[in-house]
């Protein structure tokens, strides 16, 4: 769409009337999905009151997300945004139909709805990464940080509102209106949708399929090493802090005697803190930094699970949920804020996609474990042994820094582009590339220092190959070599080299003593007689 300069201000993206009427829907829509949630929970607790199966509900929510979660990032990049996230919508709906009907007739099993809440992730796990993409569409490049943080504080004010609206309405009327009420949530949504006037994509050459562009977002995830700092302190946050709310359910119930609608406010007061943390975590990012506030989210988290141990009344487990959600909210700004500091736009879906990945994989894994350990030690005795394990993980995590984020990864295409004889299809590969330096004697050691921290960027950026080798006449002589999986990656790989990249390759570049720059050559795969074509 075409948008107008920005004023600036924390809610000038809602000046923009596409973003505007998509973040109410979505408001709407995640309103109705908590509410939703809240009622599958809550009667998960009347068909089994035994842990492991209340535990269940949660991992099968959080489970398709960590199983889809990439392909779903790939799906955003290749298909029409706007008609997958309709389809996805149209399916969540559905799933929703089903329960109200189920829960009308009396016909809801345990297996029923957790094969339904199942259902429920897989239109959650296709949803994420695409909304989070059609943000840039949606408002000028000077406002998309603001717009990212509405999208954030709508999550919260669905949280704070769904849950409590949720339990009032299972108290009140039943599940099926409940469910009912979630449904007409997605119309609203598909409604917004329909109504977008998203103009249609360009056609590019270099546009990547599906199972090229996954490989491609494999290949970055596993060279970048910022990233698997980011990926290893979120994994061991939330499968520990996943104890909270595995076991919430029996929490609101057995410990503090509450009822439907007193489950829905214990949701709603951790929305409510969650909106408050939102409010001031700009001033504490100012005092402690990023991992700082990561610590400081564990701890709090840890203290929360302990004085629920202790079954304390319940309108001080109410205002301790306040708590919960500032330090959550905390936890989750912080670590999305690391992971998209060290991704380049051209991958950032992908990238995005690995994190909730890892994020719901150790929520699945937790849920599924802390109710395993509930039905040995109880829900007191669990929340107690998680909150031990989240403090001392938290000890140990905060020695291993997130990155900082401060490399500019705009692409800086410096590269000049490949000589060739005559048009190379886009197909054709592997293709491997030489670059040759001279450099002196008493510079190899810095050298080669400096060329090992640039074989990451290569092989994020699109190599699946790289090494180094020395001339046998003349050790001085050397050259870099790395293959790419076809002519058109290395266009591609071109055109995401970013200005951090480049001053890495100045660096190498300075140690290289030739009269001329390093020679660089392209080699292309020939195919025997008679073989298929690459």
């Amino acid at each position: 769409m075409s948008a107008s300069k920005s004023s600036g201000g924390s809610f000038a993206p809602l000046r923009q009337p596409v973003f505007a009427v998509l973040w109410a829907a979505t408001v709407l829509g995640n309103t109705g999905s908590f509410m939703r949630d809240v009622a599958s929970s809550w009667l998960m607790t009347d068909l089994s009151a035994a842990p492991a199966a209340v535990a269940m509900v949660q991992a099968a929510g959080t489970l398709p997300i960590f199983l889809l979660a990439i392909p779903a990032g790939v799906l955003s990049d290749i298909l029409d945004r706007r008609k997958f996230l309709i389809a996805v919508q149209l399916l969540l709906a559905s799933v929703s139909i089903t329960l109200m009907a189920l829960s009308h007739l009396g016909l809801l099993s345990v297996s029923a709805l957790i094969a339904l809440t199942f259902m429920g992730g897989i239109g959650a796990a296709l949803m994420g990464p695409t909304w989070q993409a059609i943000v840039p569409e949606l408002v000028p490049r000077e406002d998309v940080k603001g717009a990212v943080a509405l999208n954030s504080l709508g999550i919260n004010i669905a949280r704070s509102i769904g849950p409590a609206a949720g339990g009032l309405l299972l108290a009140s009327f039943g599940a099926a209106v409940t469910y009912g009420a979630d449904v007409a949530s997605y119309v609203l949504v598909i409604a917004a949708l329909v109504w977008w006037p998203r103009a249609k994509e360009a056609n590019d050459a270099l546009s990547e399929g599906f199972f090229g562009a996954f490989r491609a977002g494999l290949r970055y995830t596993r060279a970048s090493r910022s990233l698997h700092v980011v990926l290893l302190r979120a994994a061991v946050f939330f499968a520990f802090a996943s104890a909270v709310w595995a076991l919430l359910p029996l929490v609101a119930r057995q410990l503090l005697g509450g009822d439907a609608s007193f489950y829905g406010i214990l949701l709603g007061s951790v929305g409510a803190g969650a909106i408050g943390g939102a409010l001031v975590m700009p001033r504490l990012r100012q005092h402690f930094g990023a991992d700082g506030l990561l610590f400081g989210s564990a701890l709090v988290a840890a203290l929360v699970m302990a004085a629920l141990s202790l079954a304390p009344p319940q309108w001080l487990a109410v205002v301790i949920l306040l708590f919960l959600g500032a330090a959550w909210i905390t936890a989750l700004t912080t670590l999305n804020g690391a992971a998209q500091a060290v991704l380049p736009n051209w991958v950032r879906g992908r990238g995005l996609a690995v994190y909730l990945t890892v994020f719901n994989g150790a929520m699945t894994a937790g849920s599924l474990g802390w109710g395993a350990v509930g039905e040995v030690a109880g829900v007191s005795g669990t929340l107690l042994i998680g909150a031990c394990g989240l403090f001392v993980a938290g000890l140990i995590m905060h020695r291993i820094k997130l990155p900082s984020g401060d490399a500019d990864l705009v692409p800086s295409n410096h590269w000049p582009e490949p000589l060739v004889a005559e048009p190379v299809p886009h197909d054709r590969g592997p293709v491997l590339i030489l670059i040759e330096y001279h450099v002196e004697k008493h510079q190899r050691t810095a050298f080669l220092h400096a060329l090992d921290e640039l074989s990451h960027e290569r092989r994020r950026d699109g190599a699946y190959g790289w090494g180094v080798t020395e001339d046998a006449a003349d050790p001085e002589k050397m050259v870099e070599w790395f293959m790419v999986e076809s002519w058109a990656e290395h266009l591609r790989q071109h055109k995401r080299v970013s200005l951090a990249d480049a001053d890495l390759q100045g660096k190498v570049i300075a140690y290289h003593s030739g009269p001329e720059r390093p020679v660089v050559r392209h080699f292309l795969t020939i195919n025997r007689p008679g073989s298929v074509s690459a």
